[in-house]
């Protein structure tokens, strides 16, 4: 049998002459009613020093005893029988963009467990002319990084990626500033365009806004992507990914809300400033698709003895 072992970021302390206290992978602190178990024994069994129990000797309602409180440890999740499992273990992620920060996603990625492929404009294409593959729900994503802004046109494509089974998330960089828009794992999340249009709304510049969007612009000063804050890019895409593939994991697709984060992953709008390393987080909902006006009635006039038809 495997032997149990504290969970990451959990750990006991032993008061000296107090009962042991079970520091939690949250920070706090709980005290251990050991019962008729001694505090060494129990940090020795969950420290994976003890014996396993199959090689235990029979102590009777001791080894018992020992036992009902590793299963509680474990039943609260301060414990594990077997090791933590890679949080993006089983996770295919399609990396393109500019290597400045495709290289360090990928890397992050990677540590973190997942299977990662460097893809091309027209593999993203593909992925989103594919039929929806159920089985790819929650285990494919794709994560294209620019250090420009993004060129009309250039994310129209793979904004249908979510309505494939395929998440999708993405930065770009504006001057002094990136941007990472919300991933979208399904059809209604947020897209590029909605992101788009709500930018254009909330400012009072929107003209100037989609001109510099279009190119018209001089040409670009930076400040580029540093080692600092690409890694700083690279680590939030990667916490994102985690927060999409621990939601699937527990059956919130729908949800997104990674346990630390304030706005749920799929509703939030980052802002990094490449000058000072700072960031700020924006709230945003996806637009919804406007009803198409009715068709305009036809207008009859008498033009002498025949009639003919207008159209306003």
């Amino acid at each position: 049998m495997t032997r149990s072992r504290l969970a990451p970021g959990a750990g006991i302390i032993t008061v000296p002459g107090d009962a042991p206290v079970l520091r939690t992978s949250g920070g706090e602190f709980l005290r251990i009613d050991t019962g008729g178990v001694t505090g060494e024994d129990l940090v020795r069994r969950l420290a994976g020093e003890g014996p396993p129990e199959e090689e235990t000797p029979d102590e009777g309602a001791h080894t018992a005893e020992l036992a009902r409180l590793v299963e509680a440890f474990e039943a609260a999740g301060h414990a594990l029988s077997t090791p933590p499992r890679a949080p993006l273990a089983g996770r295919v992620v399609h990396v393109l963009g500019d290597p400045v920060l495709t290289e360090p996603v990928a890397r992050c990625a990677g540590a973190e467990g997942a299977e990662v492929h460097r893809i091309t404009p027209d593999g993203v294409a593909e992925l989103a002319r594919a039929a929806p593959d159920d089985g790819a729900e929650g285990r494919v994503a794709v994560v294209w990084c620019l250090d420009s802004p993004v060129p009309d046109g250039l994310w129209d494509t793979a904004d249908r990626l979510p309505g494939r089974c395929v998440a999708w998330l993405r930065c770009h960089r504006e001057g002094a500033h990136s941007w990472i828009e919300p991933l979208a794992a399904a059809p209604g999340d947020v897209t590029s365009r909605h992101i788009r249009l709500r930018r254009l709304a909330a400012t009072p510049a929107h003209r100037e806004l989609a001109a510099y969007w279009a190119g018209h612009r001089t040409p670009d000063t930076g400040p580029h992507p540093t080692e600092a804050s690409a890694s700083l890019i690279a680590a939030l895409l990667t916490a994102d990914l985690i927060a999409w593939a621990e939601a699937g994991e527990v059956g919130g697709a729908g949800a997104g809300t990674s346990r630390a984060a304030v706005l749920p992953v799929r509703r939030r709008l980052r802002r990094i400033d490449l000058r000072y390393l700072t960031l700020t987080e924006h709230p945003v909902l996806p637009v919804p698709d406007v009803a198409p006006l009715p068709a305009p009635a036809a207008v009859r006039t008498r033009a002498g003895a025949g009639t003919a038809e207008a159209r306003p």
